[in-house]
């Protein structure tokens, strides 16, 4: 379906096994701006997300095979796929199969048959805030920082890479978690407030993890900024290396990444700007492999986007 070509508003995955929705929507969407792509299935969906990461899904909750439910479960489960928006198209309107929708990871639902000027809305307003939340994100990652995010239950609602890399250290046997009474300190601390933790496992010069509150950032969440600190003795005898915490932070994050050869090929002409689709066609390899490959670059930098893993790239790898 081609999209209007006046804008481009985004593309969007449609999911639905009944034909005569899908056509409709398929019209709407593109009339409107949207690239539209499509699957009949939650198996099919999820071989479309393997070669394309749309900016929001439009899924059924009822079909033959994978369930709706179920398949929202897989996409919220991948890394590369967790912050696109899904929308549940659903017959359903029991309490009990809205509420599933929600805990399988859905952020909203239009009931069928679908009113296109509310999906419409809804869609637009999910995609904005999935937009703007995707490059607070990326700043983040780009920075390098460690950030918590406790809900008001005082668990861990979101994490930086950084953040989960130094948990991981700090409390290897939670497994990028952190002990509850440990949080429960930090949710309780002023702002400003420094609360030490453990000594990193591989800091050989016993680096230890420090948090420090950074007040509320929602309806009962907190913020917590997270840093490491070396004791006086090992800060006197790194000297100079450590100038600036942003000077060089590229090339020592790839240097204990351990890329092979390939993903480091991969990684170079995603920092000159290409595309999945051009990678493939330069190193001679299928899509599917570029996005494995990419993949694993994300969980070895520790980043969660592209636009992360270029900027670190851009900095430590000659052009």
């Amino acid at each position: 379906m081609s999209p209007n070509p006046e804008r481009h508003l985004g593309t969007v995955l449609v999911v639905d096994d009944a034909p005569d929705t899908l056509r409709m929507l398929c019209d709407a969407l593109a009339a409107e701006g949207y690239t539209v792509l499509v699957a009949r299935d939650g198996e099919q969906a999820l071989e479309r997300l393997e070669l394309v990461v749309p900016d929001a899904i439009l899924l059924d909750a009822v079909m033959p095979g994978l369930s709706g439910f179920d398949t929202c479960r897989r996409i919220k489960a991948h890394a590369a796929w967790t912050h696109v928006p899904v929308v549940f198209m659903t017959g359903l309107s029991e309490t009990s199969d809205i509420v599933a929708g929600f805990e399988a990871g859905g952020v909203d639902y239009v009931v069928k048959p679908v009113r296109i000027e509310e999906v419409l809305a809804r869609l637009a307003t999910h995609m904005r805030n999935a937009r703007v939340t995707r490059l607070a994100r990326e700043a983040v990652d780009v920075g390098g920082h460690g950030v918590l995010l406790l809900d008001v239950r005082q668990r861990i609602a979101w994490r930086s890479p950084q953040a989960e890399r130094w948990l991981r250290e700090a409390f290897p046997e939670l497994e990028g978690g952190a002990p509850a009474e440990w949080l429960a300190q930090l949710v309780g601390s002023p702002t400003g407030h420094e609360v030490a933790g453990p000594a990193l496992r591989a800091g050989a010069v016993g680096i230890r993890l420090i948090a420090r509150s950074l007040g509320a950032a929602g309806l009962g969440e907190t913020m917590v900024l997270l840093s490491t600190e070396r004791p006086a003795a090992a800060n006197a005898t790194a000297g100079s290396s450590a100038v600036s915490a942003g000077e060089g932070a590229g090339a020592s994050r790839l240097d204990v990444a351990s890329l092979t050869p390939r993903e480091t090929e991969v990684l170079s002409w995603l920092a000159k700007g290409k595309t999945n689709r051009d990678i493939a066609d330069i190193l001679g390899m299928s899509h599917r492999t570029v996005n494995k490959h990419l993949e694993h670059i994300f969980e070895k930098l520790g980043v969660e986007t592209r636009a992360a893993a270029a900027a670190l790239a851009s900095r430590a790898i000659p052009g």
